[in-house]
């Protein structure tokens, strides 16, 4: 286990040859070992934090992506958010991720790809019987699903969770969770960005053999705070706040959910 491994730890280390590690095992395995691909490849990069942060690891930046789901909602909304976020993470947990998020869709095999995946929009999701599966695949092989509601998400992501893990249901984390103590403290949990209806903030997740491959953020709008400033004309604080709370999901995807 690698759970109180902090990436507080890691400033001064290069990620950028992540994406090459992964393409390389994806391309070595077969269609039905795909599953395994985001477990082995954080197990390759933490092989090489420990053996000494070899060259190999300093040709290619992380990437991270979007979801574009199904059911006619705006999977794509807050254009500006992801690429803040990486800048600021870049900036201040010294990770190396590419500037930019790409788009998987999620019954693609390439979601296996990316160890985070963030998801957000207003409206209605729709996730096919395959999508169902291959995201499931997905989660249990290591990977992590960041959803975030964009207000009018709630009713409709709830549903759909349940093709995806129907044993599984989602509980509000306690204040004390890893989640919320990485390199930016939050003791009273989830920050709230946006008010909406007044709601308070909440954090959600679904917990596949005891990890956290589920985080759901809640009456927060934690991609609104992201975006530029001029989009929403939020406080910095508030911004601020949801950049270190963006950071601290980075942060516990990289070191937590082996």
């Amino acid at each position: 286990m690698v759970s109180n491994f902090k990436i507080g730890c890691l400033d001064n280390l290069s990620l950028e040859g992540f994406n090459r590690t992964k393409n390389l095992i994806f391309r070595s395995l077969s269609i039905e070992n795909q599953a395994m691909v985001t477990t082995r490849v954080r197990i390759v990069v933490f092989l090489f934090i420990f053996i000494g942060h070899l060259q190999v690891l300093a040709q290619l930046p992380v990437k991270i992506a979007k979801l574009k789901y199904g059911g006619g909602g705006d999977w794509y909304a807050n254009k500006t958010a992801l690429p803040n976020l990486i800048k600021f993470a870049n900036q201040e947990l010294g990770l190396n991720l590419a500037a930019e998020e790409d788009i998987v869709e999620t019954g693609s095999r390439d979601i296996f790809l990316y160890p985070y995946v963030y998801m957000t929009g207003h409206g209605n999701v729709v996730f096919t019987d395959a999508d169902a599966a291959n995201l499931r695949k997905y989660l249990m092989a290591g990977g992590f699903l960041h959803i975030d509601d964009n207000y009018g998400l709630d009713k409709f992501i709830r549903i759909e969770l349940k093709k995806v893990f129907p044993e599984l249901e989602l509980i509000e984390l306690p204040f004390d969770h890893p989640v919320y103590h990485q390199k930016f403290d939050f003791p009273r949990g989830l920050p709230k960005i946006h008010e909406h209806d007044g709601k308070p903030a909440q954090g959600f997740g679904l917990f596949y053999e005891g990890r956290l491959v589920v985080y759901y953020s809640f009456e927060c709008d934690l991609g609104n705070g992201w975006e530029d400033p001029r989009i929403h004309n939020d406080p910095e604080e508030k911004r601020q706040q949801a950049l270190r709370m963006g950071a601290n999901l980075l942060s516990y995807c990289f070191t937590y959910t082996f």
